[in-house]
This record gives structure tokens, C-alpha cells and sequence, in this order.
């Protein structure tokens, strides 16, 4: 939807032609999936404004537009940040399993462009910490921010369940540190190679985690009645 509004900007405000306005936006969203960010270096702002400014110019020609580029950048950006909500029926699930459980939402990011998500999906009441990884030392997969978010929590890694959707950040991240569990939710149902990490838990829809959690309860419990057997026969 962020892409259809700045196209039809681009037709109509600015006289592109369809395949044009369309093209444009094909080339930024390639740029989005190879951007490579310092924020030592430069803004995301800056960097994103860049994106739309080299699209534009690689598909019209002509002189390099800045003004043009950052309006598609505002635009593409408000419009992303409108449509961020936090599911009813989510907001219901974290709700009940914070009675329980301490919760923390991890991500890696720019620390500028997450926390304008997470202020714009109103996610903070349904965690007990938010932990960006633009804002520390190294991101997911590193053990690092992992062993920093049990820290926060003051738990140990063994009691942690780390729940994400990619196999190379959230579950490899998971396994280096040395988590309970790892959940993958795996919305296409996709195979994964025979090379990626592997979860201890594959869920299709982030709705069924309370009854895989329910499960690996279960399993600790039995275990934990087979010990008490085996050191009472010892």
C-alpha cells in the first residue's frame, strides 16, 4: 500500500507515466533489501531519501531531484507507519501470557526506524522491555544481545524462548546462545534448506505459540518426573 501511494503521487502530481512511477518504485524496494546502514555515517533519513533520488533519476534521466525524492520518502514512510497495528486477537494472546511470563521484543534495526515502528504499532504494554539492536554493540545473531536481554529480565538463557521469523537472526541467534527453546514462525510454510539452522519448534501462525509453550511445559514436567524416579531407584 506504501508503494501504490507514491505511485499514483508520481502520475499524478508529477506527470510520470505508469510503467515509469511503477519502475521507480521497483528500484527503491530493491535498494531497501540491499541497503547497508552506518549510522555513523549517514541518517537513515538521508540514506532513504538517497534511495528514492537515485531511482527516480536511473529511470527519468535528468538533473537529481532531492525535493522529489525525500516527498516520496515522507509519503512511503507515513503511509508504512499508518498501516502498523498490532493484531486484536495478538494483543489478547500477549496479554494472557504475560500473567505468566516475562516478555521481551527484540529486534535489529536502525534505532531510529524501530522505535518510530514500536511507538506506531503502541506495542510497549504487552512487553516488559523492548530491545533494539541498532542501539547496541552487536545484533542478532550475536550471543551478546541475547545474554543482554536475559540480563534485563534476570533470567538465564536456559529459561529463555526466543520466537522469530527468520531462521538466520532469530533462531541461529537463539542456538548461539544457548536458549531453551526456539520457536520459528513460518508464516509461507516454507522448507528451509537443509543448511539452516534448525528450530526446535515450527509454528505457522504467531497464535499458536501459547500451545507450544504448553507443550515444552509438559515435556519438562515428564522429564523432571523420570529424574525423580531415576534418583529414587538410585
Amino acid at each position: 500500500p506504501c508503494l501504490i501511494k507514491v505511485m499514483n503521487a508520481l502520475q499524478s502530481k508529477h506527470h510520470c507515466a505508469e510503467g515509469e512511477a511503477r519502475l521507480i518504485c521497483d528500484k527503491v524496494q530493491a535498494k531497501l533489501l540491499k541497503e547497508c546502514h552506518d549510522p555513523a555515517k549517514m541518517c537513515i533519513t538521508d540514506l532513504r531519501i538517497s534511495h528514492w533520488e537515485e531511482a527516480i533519476q536511473e529511470t527519468i534521466g535528468g538533473e537529481a531531484n532531492r525535493n522529489l525524492a525525500a516527498e516520496c520518502y515522507f509519503l512511503w514512510k507515513t503511509t508504512r507507519l499508518q498501516h502498523l497495528t498490532l493484531a486484536e486477537d495478538t494483543r489478547g494472546m500477549l496479554t494472557e501470557l504475560r500473567k505468566g511470563l516475562r516478555l521481551l521484543l527484540l529486534t535489529n534495526g536502525d534505532r531510529q526506524t524501530q522505535r518510530e515502528k514500536i511507538e506506531a504499532c503502541a506495542c510497549q504494554p504487552y512487553f516488559d522491555a523492548i530491545v533494539v539492536g541498532g542501539e547496541q554493540k552487536e545484533e542478532k545473531p550475536a550471543p551478546s544481545i541475547f545474554h543482554y536481554c536475559c540480563d534485563l529480565l534476570g533470567v538465564q538463557p536456559a529459561e529463555c524462548v526466543m520466537v522469530g521469523d527468520s531462521l538466520d537472526t532469530d533462531i541461529q541467534g537463539g542456538l548461539n546462545a544457548g536458549l531453551k527453546a526456539t520457536v520459528w514462525l513460518n508464516k509461507t510454510m516454507a522448507t528451509p534448506l537443509d543448511t539452516s539452522p534448525v528450530p526446535h519448534y515450527i509454528i505457522s501462525s504467531v497464535l499458536d505459540l501459547p500451545a507450544v509453550l504448553q507443550k515444552m511445559e509438559h515435556k519438562i514436567n515428564a522429564k523432571l518426573g523420570t529424574d525423580h524416579i531415576a534418583s529414587s531407584n538410585e
